[in-house]
């Protein structure tokens, strides 16, 4: 199955539409070893609440070659239980350096099997992207309104429609009936906007960060999603992985309430 489909069916099969985020913070732990056992934990736990997984690269990057190898194990654990990757990485860049990224986060084994990018470089610099993840089966998921409070700087003044809008012209060559290869990134902190974002981006993947700890609530969140329920991720992060310090029970209970919250909210089991 491609990224969209184990997404898809594992909405429809267990009934969840949550997006765990994997974002361990060094500060948290004694050591390297004490971070990947409690990560891992919490990743083999949370397993049948989640639709997917998603490591923020950036909290392994910190730790150095270290942390490489923990994401390495983070993404192994999550494809041995059946989990869709979606690595968070926002790369973005041109020409080779772009197929570079591509190549290095899209494919072979230590690689999500979908990758959030960054279109401010240019729309061009999406295809290397694109193209590797409709190869293997992934997916990329397209920086459009991000959640943070400072979007508007850059996102402001139609900018974050015209990338929808491009989003949506990549997603028309790919075949009908299911989602595409090409998602987008919106804030679900922009309530208000999902409704918009959905019409514009009818075949696209939505993934919906800022879940919890960023103040979005699961119950505003229904205007993202399609009739039946599918075509989009809410991401909660530290919200799950440190509900209470590092008590795996807790992180256990914190995705099920997301989960039963985002299922409440658009009328499903």
């Amino acid at each position: 199955m491609t990224f969209a489909q184990a997404v898809t069916d594992r909405t429809r099969r267990l009934g969840t539409r949550l997006c765990v985020g994997l974002d361990p913070r060094a500060a948290a732990y004694r050591d390297v070893d004490h971070l990947r056992a409690h990560t891992l934990d919490v990743l083999e736990a949370t397993a049948p609440l989640a639709a997917c997984v998603k490591p923020q690269f950036a909290f392994y990057e910190a730790l150095g070659l270290e942390g490489l190898v923990v994401l390495d194990e983070v993404c192994a654990a999550a494809r041995t239980l059946g989990l869709p990757v979606l690595l968070d990485a926002k790369r973005g860049d041109i020409g080779s350096t772009a197929a570079a990224y591509a190549q290095g986060w899209l494919t072979g084994r230590h690689a999500g099997a979908a990758l959030t990018v960054n279109p401010f470089l240019g729309f061009e610099t999406l295809t290397p992207f694109v193209e590797t993840a409709h190869a293997h089966g992934g997916a990329v998921f397209v920086l459009v309104k991000t959640s943070n409070p400072g979007q508007g700087d850059l996102q402001g003044s139609g900018v974050s429609e015209r990338i929808a809008v491009e989003v949506a012209r990549l997603c028309a060559g790919e075949p009908e009936g299911e989602y595409a290869s090409v998602g987008a990134v919106v804030g679900a902190t922009h309530a208000h906007d999902l409704p918009l974002y959905r019409s514009l981006m009818p075949r696209a993947m939505l993934l919906l960060p800022g879940l919890g700890a960023q103040g979005a609530a699961a119950g505003d969140l229904a205007g993202a999603f399609a009739p039946d329920g599918t075509g989009a991720l809410a991401s909660a992060s530290r919200g799950v992985q440190y509900a209470r310090d590092l008590d795996v029970t807790a992180s256990v209970h914190a995705a099920r309430q997301y989960r039963d919250d985002l299922n409440a909210a658009l009328g499903v089991t």
